[in-house]
């Protein structure tokens, strides 16, 4: 394969990193480089705050479930959906506009995480590793005000940067002929495909923490459907001014 798909293929997790600094024309390279992705209609519905007082790190790793890491890494960045600019812009231009539809949140929402991904693929070929920080969603509220973001954004994910201090494996996926489906959604093998995937998630823990984790992808999951959903996120983005027509 190409060094390009190579990479994509070798991307872990990240969350132990040198204390080394980004340089800083590399970071906004990075940025420029994110700025490249693709963007509905070029609304470029994002806004990346790039969280550099110490305290409000500390603050945010707090909020985010006490994880480290995002203090320690070299940069912290908190990537919004903002439809605020775009929606600003095209109501000066003379748009009689609507405001706080449900499509604007999803083309947000998109938009910011294409962004986020041509981010994470730069900083990768440039040696540098990295850890998405959904976390903040737990208390979206409290970040906003941290960040002082205004009505119209939100806050979608963190990212951790920096110079990697451990090498963990990559995680296997899903296998192809679970995801990939031909002119229709077939899902009659979907319980088979998933049970064998468990198998190898149960070879995979065991054998990355020397037999202290016994547990799989489908046992990984329960949390996302029970204790993990985040309620609070209807009102809070509707407080937003997002998704409520």
């Amino acid at each position: 394969m190409n060094p390009t798909i190579e990479l994509l293929k070798s991307h872990r997790s990240i969350r132990k990193f040198k204390d080394q600094k980004i340089p800083r024309d590399l970071f906004e390279e990075l940025i420029r480089a994110g700025q490249s992705a693709a963007t509905s209609n070029h609304v470029q519905a994002y806004t990346i705050i790039h969280v550099v007082n110490p305290d409000n790190r500390k603050k945010i790793a707090e909020l985010a479930g006490g994880q480290s890491y995002v203090a320690d890494a070299s940069d912290f960045l908190v990537f919004c959906a903002d439809m605020k600019r775009s929606t600003e812009a095209a109501e000066r231009a003379g748009a009689d506009v609507v405001r706080g539809t449900t499509e604007q949140l999803v083309v947000a929402s998109v938009d910011t995480a294409l962004m986020a991904q041509n981010v994470a693929i730069a900083a990768e070929s440039e040696g540098l590793g990295l850890c998405y920080i959904g976390g903040i969603r737990n208390n979206p509220a409290d970040v906003a005000d941290i960040l002082r973001l205004p009505e119209h954004v939100y806050p979608v994910f963190g990212m951790c940067l920096g110079y990697p201090d451990q090498n963990p494996e990559v995680k296997p996926r899903l296998p192809i002929s679970a995801i990939l489906k031909e002119d229709y959604y077939d899902d009659r093998r979907d319980e088979e495909l998933v049970a064998e995937f468990d198998d190898r998630m149960h070879r995979y823990y065991l054998e990355r923490t020397g037999g202290n984790k016994e547990t799989n992808w489908s046992e990984q999951l329960k949390p996302l459907f029970t204790t993990k959903l985040r309620p609070h996120m209807r009102d809070f983005l509707k407080g937003r001014g997002f998704g409520v027509k």
